[in-house]
């Protein structure tokens, strides 16, 4: 110690001017917390609330003291040893010390950086914009910025969209049949020949692409509740270039017509799409329908008059020779008034209970 305090004024004699008085004194209690800091600056660390256990890291981690300490007073630590056990989100405080963080704005200056952040009040829904002076990923003071520069403004809606996902924005179900419907045409492409013309519109894709698609739309959003308000539509669509939306509905229809002359509604959901049609709509036909130029067969959902799913298959000329004469005689059983003929590949099919006359 008699050496230190020789060197520590041995040290101030080499210092011009008049020092501070912390400075001048090297006992200062807060001295020990700046050397620390030095030592250590990922290890600075502010209380989350007033008497807590628990403190947030300029690393951006959580710690907390395992049990009641005197510390628990101090808004501001820097931990000297810590450290976590299997199982254990937190790390445990083991040795800290109070720290002042006036003496960021002199010896610890350094380690300050000034950020224009523009983000998201989550209670209020609208953009903030304020330049803050961080630590790490500790805010020491923030203030509002006017003036926002509108690439930037629509860039935090951008990062905002990538944060929450594209569950933000006003997807409707007709919509997510789209995408599906463009993702299966590359799907078959990409197996086939390893390349497609038909663009990636995964949601992991649009994420990654939200500056390109998405950004050049938001010029009107202000708040949270402005997303509501986009064409979503008209945005998505613009993603395919002519004559791919035309090629789109001849390929992956959205619609199938089946012998009956019902138009049935296709559902891209699954892999294969699914066409959930009644059994007795389908007398007559020999093949399971496909789609995508032959490419693709569709699942079928065979169903009864009460629209209950009978069977499910891929293979409908297998389904008459082998199993249809058990599923006619439960349905028969239970609509006898309906038409179940022996032989379903020369019989009518029929949307009504029987075909008319």
């Amino acid at each position: 110690m008699q050496r230190a305090r020789q060197l520590a004024r041995q040290y101030r004699g080499y210092l011009r001017g008049q020092p501070e008085a912390a400075v001048a004194d090297p006992e200062h209690p807060r001295w020990l917390g700046a050397l620390l800091a030095l030592a250590y600056p990922d290890r600075v660390a502010q209380q989350r609330r007033p008497g807590g256990a628990e403190y947030r890291l300029a690393n951006g981690r959580a710690a907390l003291f395992s049990e009641t300490d005197s510390l628990m007073k101090q808004p501001w630590l820097v931990i000297a040893d810590l450290g976590s056990r299997q199982g254990q989100r937190e790390e445990r405080i083991y040795l800290a010390a109070d720290f002042d963080p006036v003496l960021f704005d002199s010896v610890l200056a350094e380690q300050v950086r000034q950020v224009d952040q523009l983000d998201w009040d989550e209670r209020e829904g609208v953009l903030r914009a304020e330049r803050q002076r961080k630590v790490g990923e500790l805010v020491l003071s923030r203030e509002p910025l006017s003036g926002l520069d509108e690439s930037a403004r629509t860039q935090a809606l951008v990062n905002l969209v990538r944060r929450k996902g594209l569950e933000l924005l006003p997807w409707t179900p007709e919509l997510r049949q789209w995408q599906a419907r463009v993702a299966l045409l590359r799907q078959l492409d990409l197996e086939a020949t390893g390349a497609s013309q038909w663009p990636d519109v995964s949601d992991g894709a649009l994420l990654k692409g939200l500056e390109q698609w998405l950004q050049p739309y938001l010029g009107k959003v202000s708040r949270l509740s402005h997303f509501a308000n986009l064409e979503l539509a008209g945005i998505i669509h613009n993603l395919l270039p002519w004559p791919l939306p035309q090629r789109l509905d001849e390929l992956a229809p959205h619609h199938l017509t089946v012998p009956s002359g019902s138009s049935i509604r296709l559902d891209y959901s699954e892999h294969p799409p699914i066409l959930a049609v009644r059994l007795q709509e389908l007398f007559g036909l020999a093949q399971t329908p496909r789609i995508a130029g032959g490419r693709q067969v569709v699942k079928l959902h065979l169903l009864s008059p009460a629209r209950r799913p009978v069977q499910v298959t891929q293979d409908l000329a297998n389904f008459w020779r082998s199993t249809y004469a058990e599923v006619k005689k439960d349905l028969k059983g239970r609509y006898p008034k309906h038409y179940w003929p022996d032989d379903p590949l020369i019989a009518e099919a029929t949307a009504r209970v029987k075909p008319r006359k």
